[in-house]
C-alpha cells in the first residue's frame, strides 16, 4: 500500500500491483472548499482517508467524493441545497468549520438522514473580544482618529480636538442591547459590564421593541434562519434610539446593509460595525457606502486552528461512534430522530 498525492482529492490511499492484498478501505472524508487540510488530516487519519476538493461549488467536487464521501467539512463558500445534497451518494455527516450554517439546507439534510454539525466553543472568547473591539472603536472613534493621523492632521487647539473627536461617546452608563441567546452573548455581557455598560442581555426585556428603545448600542448574536433574514431593516432601525450604534459579528444576512447605509447617511444611527456581510468576500464597489470592509485574509490564529481541530474531532466521533448520539454539536438532531425509520 502506498500513499499517492492527488491534486484533486488530497492524500488518498490506493492499492498497488506489487501487493496481493490490501486492508479494507477506510471511509472517505472530504474538505470541500479548501485545499489546506493539514490541521484536520491528523485527527481522523487512523479511521478515515482525508481528501480535499478546493471547490467553489458542487459542480467542482470530484465524482469520487460525491460517490464515496461519508463525511464532509465545509467553510462558507459552498452552498448545500437539497439538490446539491442529493448528489452525494454515501454522505451522512456535514461539519461546518465555524458557527454559521445558513449555507446548508438543514431540513433537507435531515430528510436525507445527514447529520449537520457546527463548531462554536473554540472561537467563543475571540468572538466576544472582536465584538468589544468593534464597540470600543465606535464609541472612541479609534479608526477615524488613526486615519486622521495618517493623513497628517495636526491637533493643536481645543477646536481641532473637538473636530477630530466629534461623535465619540462615553461608555460608562450606556445601555448595550444584545439580540441572541448563544454562548458568545454571555461572554460579551461579562466584558461589557466591565467597561461600565448596563447590558440588556442577561437582564431580560419583554419584547424586541423594548430592547431597541432602551439600547444605546445594539449587538447581534443570533443565528440566521428563514424567520430572521434582514432582521435589522427599516422598521427595526426606526425603533432604535436616535443616534444608536449597531454591531453585527453574527451572520451577514441578519442586516439589510442598504437600509443601514441610508440610516447612517441620514444620521438615524450614529455608527455601524459589520464584521460579516450578506455577500462575501465584501467589495466596496459592490457594497453600499458606509459598510466597512472585513479582513478577507485573516491570520491563522490559535482560535482558527482550534475550530478546525474541533471540526475534525466531530468527524472522528461520527465515524467511530453512533450518529447523532456521539456528536457534540448536532444542529438537526431532532429532525433526524423524526425521520428515523
Amino acid at each position: 500500500m502506498v500513499v499517492e498525492a492527488d491534486p484533486i482529492l488530497g492524500n488518498v490511499r490506493r492499492p498497488t500491483p506489487d501487493h496481493e492484498w490490501a486492508p479494507a478501505p477506510q471511509p472517505l472524508v472530504a474538505l470541500l472548499d479548501s485545499r489546506d487540510c493539514t490541521v484536520e488530516m491528523p485527527i481522523p487519519k487512523d479511521v478515515a482517508t482525508v481528501a480535499f476538493c478546493d471547490a467553489q461549488s458542487t459542480q467542482e467536487i470530484h465524482e469520487k467524493v460525491l460517490n464515496e464521501a461519508v463525511g464532509v467539512l465545509i467553510y462558507h463558500t459552498i452552498t448545500l441545497t437539497r439538490e446539491h445534497l442529493e448528489k452525494f451518494k454515501a454522505l451522512w455527516i456535514i461539519v461546518r468549520i465555524g458557527s454559521g450554517f445558513d449555507n446548508i439546507d438543514i431540513k433537507s439534510a435531515g430528510d436525507l438522514s445527514i447529520a449537520v454539525c457546527n463548531v462554536l466553543a473554540a472561537s467563543m472568547e475571540e468572538m466576544a473580544d472582536s465584538t468589544m473591539c468593534h464597540i470600543l472603536n465606535l464609541y472612541h472613534r479609534t479608526t477615524w482618529l488613526h486615519q486622521a493621523l495618517r493623513e497628517g492632521t495636526r491637533v493643536q487647539s481645543i477646536k481641532q480636538i473637538r473636530k477630530v473627536t466629534s461623535g465619540a461617546a462615553r461608555i460608562y452608563g450606556e445601555t448595550l442591547g444584545i439580540i441572541g441567546l448563544g454562548r458568545v452573548r454571555q461572554v460579551v455581557v461579562l466584558r461589557a459590564k466591565a467597561f461600565g455598560f448596563n447590558a440588556l442581555g442577561l437582564q431580560r426585556v419583554s419584547t424586541l421593541q423594548d430592547l431597541l428603545f432602551h439600547s444605546d448600542c445594539v449587538s447581534l448574536h443570533c443565528g440566521l434562519n428563514e424567520h430572521n433574514h434582514h432582521l435589522v431593516n427599516d422598521f427595526i432601525i426606526k425603533q432604535m434610539r436616535q443616534g444608536a450604534f449597531l454591531v453585527n459579528t453574527a451572520q451577514g444576512g441578519l442586516v439589510d446593509e442598504k437600509t443601514v447605509a441610508q440610516a447612517l447617511k441620514k444620521g438615524r444611527i450614529h455608527g455601524a460595525a459589520l464584521d460579516v456581510h450578506e455577500s462575501e468576500p465584501f467589495s466596496f464597489s459592490q457594497g453600499p457606502e458606509g459598510c466597512p470592509q472585513p479582513d478577507l485574509h485573516p491570520p491563522r490564529s490559535l482560535a482558527s486552528i482550534e475550530i478546525r481541530e474541533e471540526a475534525a474531532r466531530e468527524i472522528r466521533r461520527a465515524i467511530t461512534g453512533r450518529v447523532p448520539d456521539s456528536l457534540k454539536n448536532c444542529i438537526n438532531k431532532d429532525h433526524l430522530a423524526a425521520v428515523a425509520p
